[in-house]
């Protein structure tokens, strides 16, 4: 597992501060399909060429650089996470692309303009965020996004005994480091990406749809109208 920090003033919450061991988690826990799934969240986006597409929580990249692409080289594609050494990753292995883009920051404060973003994705994110700044976090989504602009999350969506047993047991260390309330109860609900579909209606967003994706992802999807 990676190493991860709390931030003392829980206005950050959970960070990921190992790239390389989160990445080894991750194919270990995707079975491998880690690229599979970056290709099928970005589809499920809807970014296209000369996209303004944004990832919130960007981590190491992966699927930044699979949105970068699909937008091509007259869209934009920028990479935000609170984490310094996911970033410094993350513009190490982007170099690639010159079209890509990063900032040091967290959800609830996006470095973006107002109505500047086509396509925004943030995906395996929201059970870092403290319970307390999830709204500030949707609320800054629906500031950046532009008029008819689309929203993508996602997060672990559980099947199967021995999976749900592993993902209990990160659900309970999530929800005891952002003070999920809800999530002692029904530890899998702090990350269950359903949770967010009357919120994100609240903070204005219309045609929220889930589905889910493979392996063992939930996804949201939502329109700034």
């Amino acid at each position: 597992m990676t190493e991860t920090s709390t931030n003392p003033t829980d206005e950050i919450g959970i960070l990921l501060t190992n790239p390389r061991a989160y990445l080894v988690f991750r194919q270990a826990f995707m079975v491998g399909r880690g690229s599979a799934l970056n290709r099928r969240l970005t589809a499920l986006s809807g970014v296209g060429p000369g996209d303004r597409v944004a990832d919130i929580g960007c981590g190491p990249g992966d699927l930044l650089r699979n949105l970068a692409e699909r937008a091509g080289v007259t869209g934009t594609a920028t990479g935000i996470d609170p984490s310094p050494e996911m970033l410094r990753y993350a513009r190490e292995h982007s170099a690639h692309l010159p079209r890509c883009a990063f900032e040091l920051a967290p959800a609830q404060q996006l470095p973006l303009a107002d109505a500047s973003v086509d396509v925004l994705t943030c995906t395996f994110v929201m059970h870092h965020i403290p319970q307390a700044r999830r709204p500030d976090a949707f609320a800054e989504m629906f500031r950046v996004l532009r008029p008819g602009g689309r929203l993508l999350l996602a997060d672990t969506h559980p099947h199967g005994r021995i999976v749900s047993t592993l993902i209990r047991a990160m659900s309970r260390s999530a929800a005891r480091q952002t003070d999920d309330h809800a999530a002692h109860t029904d530890p899998l609900a702090a990350i269950d990406i359903r949770r967010y579909r009357d919120l994100l209606r609240t903070t204005g967003f219309h045609d929220v749809e889930f589905s889910t994706a493979r392996p063992v992802t939930g996804v949201l999807r939502a329109t700034k109208p």
